[in-house]
């Protein structure tokens, strides 16, 4: 029998036993720290909590980003090429991205306070006396069944269309939408959004599946996500009574995959677009943390919803062009 030299009164075996042991009773004191301090360190901070792992995760992910692009760089035989590589992957490292994240999550927390995101979602408050699922009425976004949206944005036309089918999200009746974009009559997205309006008029947003093309072909997933589903939780996409005096409000969750916010700028603006002159028309201010750089202004018009769409980054606008039904 062969015997580890270290320890000649046992088996290479027993001592591989041992050191997995040794393994095991060294990292889990780490990972229990790491619960307890998630969970109790921040006292009643539960949102700032959230932000501040969120942003070690960000860290990690972009550590692991940059040993990986620099393992790649040492197989290369030229010296110039490899010190160039290795400058790139310092460069993209992206640990000021983790930093900013973080700044606008605590600016979440500041303005929405520190209790925990966990809505509570009851079928009843969704369905009428029947159980069928109350009509999407709202008078800012609208979403009668059959009725096709038409939108143009610089080479994209991006077409929405409330469709008669529903899901059962969390036990919510969800009304199906698909959002398609193409790009010079090319498909470029197809993507399924679910919706349900509460007894209060709110709409809430229960996830979407995006799909991504190239050439025909399906190319991603990603900003794909369902209430329920791995920690996501639905949100807010349309208040009820909006006003400026509102706070942010969340409209999804899946922290560090979708986290779009929403803020009342203006609730009677005249708006003059190609399709139509609008007035009283609502305006929010909708952003994400992932990326908080890029917001949106949007323009919701009461009857016909969203008639505009305007990057404040780059002033590239979305405008609406027609309604029709099917």
């Amino acid at each position: 029998m062969n015997r580890d030299l270290f320890n000649p009164g046992r088996s290479r075996k027993q001592i591989m036993i041992r050191f997995v042991c040794m393994g095991v009773l060294l990292v889990l004191p780490l990972i229990f720290n790491a619960t307890a301090e998630a969970n109790e360190s921040y006292g009643d901070n539960f949102c700032s909590a959230t932000a501040k792992v969120a942003k070690r995760s960000c860290f990690q992910e972009m550590k692991a980003d940059y040993y990986l692009a620099s393992g790649k760089c040492i197989n290369l035989e030229d010296e110039v090429a490899r010190e160039e590589c290795q400058e790139l992957a310092r460069d993209d490292w992206g640990l000021d991205d983790c930093k900013d994240q973080y700044a606008a999550r605590k600016e979440i927390c500041d303005d929405l306070g520190e209790g925990r995101y966990d809505p509570l979602i009851d079928k009843a408050n969704f369905v009428d006396s029947s159980g069928e699922p109350l009509p999407i009425n709202n008078q800012f976004l609208p979403m009668t069944p059959g009725t096709i949206r038409t939108y143009e944005g610089g080479d994209e036309t991006i077409v929405v269309t409330v469709t008669y089918d529903t899901v059962e999200i969390l036990d919510v009746p969800c009304r199906v939408v698909r959002d398609t974009v193409t790009e010079d009559g090319e498909l470029v997205e197809d993507t399924w959004d679910w919706f349900a309006q509460d007894v209060d008029g709110n709409v809430w947003y229960f996830g979407e599946l995006s799909m991504e093309y190239e050439d025909g072909e399906l190319v991603s997933l990603e900003g794909s996500w369902k209430a329920g589903v791995d920690g996501a939780k639905p949100g807010i996409v349309m208040l009820a009574y909006p006003e400026i005096a509102d706070k942010m409000y969340r409209q999804e969750f899946l922290l560090g995959e979708a986290e779009d916010m929403a803020v009342v700028v203006d609730t009677g603006q005249d708006v003059d677009i190609d399709y139509g002159q609008y007035t009283g028309v609502l305006v929010t201010d909708e952003w994400t943390p992932i990326e908080p750089d890029v917001h949106e202004n949007k323009y919701y018009a009461p009857g016909d919803g969203m008639i505009l769409e305007v990057n404040l980054e780059n002033g590239e606008r979305v405008e609406l062009i027609d309604i029709s039904s099917f």
